[in-house]
């Protein structure tokens, strides 16, 4: 068994024991029609199904009224990773890349089911490329078999370009989820970010969850004296004192700003966010997640013409 069928081998078992079952079956559609969940209270009309008679509402108002369903269908998923060369960066048990990519491929097998696709999107220093919608379990084998990232220069594609091309390709409405750290090559911390415009016609269209990937020494600084900083997108470099106390507040204090305008940045533009970082146990934040967004009231996108 080689390295990829090993890693696979390893995800789907961490997958089946710890998350699975908590994404999938039969996805809500957007358009009333056959289906088991009530959406919609209309008046009766001859030859409707009585078996839907809502009697409590009929008895009250007089006239007889019976609920529509919400059609249920195949769920198309795309998945966009970030493997940029500020993902290669990690200082815990792994780095910011791998755990996107394995964050990724277990939502692919998570949405296993008759009839389901998941579409790729990888985003790199070399551009942007995308891999056909497959079924989910070799949508998961596809990333457990990619080549190592690379670990300089500067993306030739933005973010924002790339969640464009994301809301081109998906067409028919699905789950899209974007897998990235958010950190702009600007390293501005400050809205509007440029991937705002693009992810909120993203959302007005599809459910979508935005999965932030960080590394605890990118929202603190050790002591750890003189340090030589690189940046892997850009090359420059800058020496540090790291023992300097005001330095690492100043530094820990830009750091939670970039947190929490990002979170901002999200929720208005309606997406969902899921943090998780390199010293987590990444299946035990997924699987929280998933429970809670299942017991969350369901959120509609909005309609577009």
């Amino acid at each position: 068994m080689n390295d990829s069928a090993r890693r696979f081998r390893r995800l789907e078992l961490t997958v089946r024991r710890r998350v699975d079952g908590l994404l999938q079956g039969d996805s809500d559609g957007h358009a009333l029609g056959p289906g088991t969940d009530p959406e919609e209270l209309t008046l009766y009309q001859p030859g409707q199904d009585v078996r839907r008679i809502d009697w409590n509402v009929t008895a009250r108002t007089g006239e007889g009224h019976l609920w529509r369903t919400r059609a249920q269908h195949e769920l198309d998923t795309w998945l966009l990773i970030d493997r940029s060369p500020s993902m290669a960066f990690g200082t815990a048990e792994t780095e910011k890349v791998d755990v996107a990519e394995q964050v990724a491929a277990a939502v692919a097998l998570l949405t296993a089911a008759p009839g389901n696709r998941v579409g790729i999107g990888l985003l790199d220093d070399a551009g942007l490329r995308w891999i056909s919608p497959r079924p989910g379990r070799a949508a998961a084998v596809t990333l457990s078999r990619l080549a190592a990232a690379g670990r300089e220069g500067s993306p030739e594609v933005p973010l924002s370009t790339a969640l464009r091309g994301l809301g081109a390709r998906a067409r028919r409405r699905g789950l899209c989820v974007v897998v990235t750290d958010l950190v702009g090559p600007d390293g501005g911390v400050e809205r509007p970010f440029e991937w705002e415009e693009p992810l909120r016609r993203l959302t007005a269209r599809h459910d979508v969850i935005v999965v932030e990937v960080d590394d605890p020494r990118e929202q603190e600084l050790p002591d750890v004296g003189e340090v030589v900083f690189v940046d892997p997108e850009t090359g420059r470099q800058r020496e540090v004192s790291t023992s300097d106390p005001e330095l690492r507040l100043a530094y820990a204090v830009v750091a939670a700003r970039h947190r929490d305008e990002t979170a901002a940045a999200v929720r208005a533009c309606r997406a969902e966010h899921l943090r998780v970082s390199t010293d987590q146990d990444w299946a035990a934040v997924l699987a929280r997640f998933v429970r809670d967004r299942r017991r969350a009231p369901v959120r509609r996108p909005r309609r577009t013409k």
